[in-house]
């Protein structure tokens, strides 16, 4: 089992949960996790693609292509106004 925790209500009102269990066999990345399991965490994927979503995997910054194993905990954390590095862009 992979743990999933959502924060952010803007995430979370596309998952309906800040915490879910989800079944993994083997080594399957963040992405693949996501497809596997449509119904429940298909709404990610579009902040994911517009890097509104940080993902850390065991409290390490990670992306959709990062490895997942069993007993893993994955985090989706909302952010707006981000740059591709990832950085805040919001001027000071």
């Amino acid at each position: 089992m992979v743990s999933i925790q959502i924060f952010g209500r803007t995430l979370r009102a596309v998952v309906d949960e800040s915490e879910l269990d989800v079944p993994v066999t083997g080594v399957t990345t963040v992405n693949q996790l996501i497809q596997a399991n449509q119904a429940q965490l298909g709404g990610l994927l579009q902040y994911i693609k517009s890097r509104e979503a940080l993902i850390t995997i065991n409290k390490k910054i990670g992306s959709e292509d990062s490895p997942v194993r069993d007993g893993d905990v994955v985090k989706f954390s909302f952010q707006s106004r981000t740059t591709y590095d990832g950085t805040r862009d919001i001027p000071t």
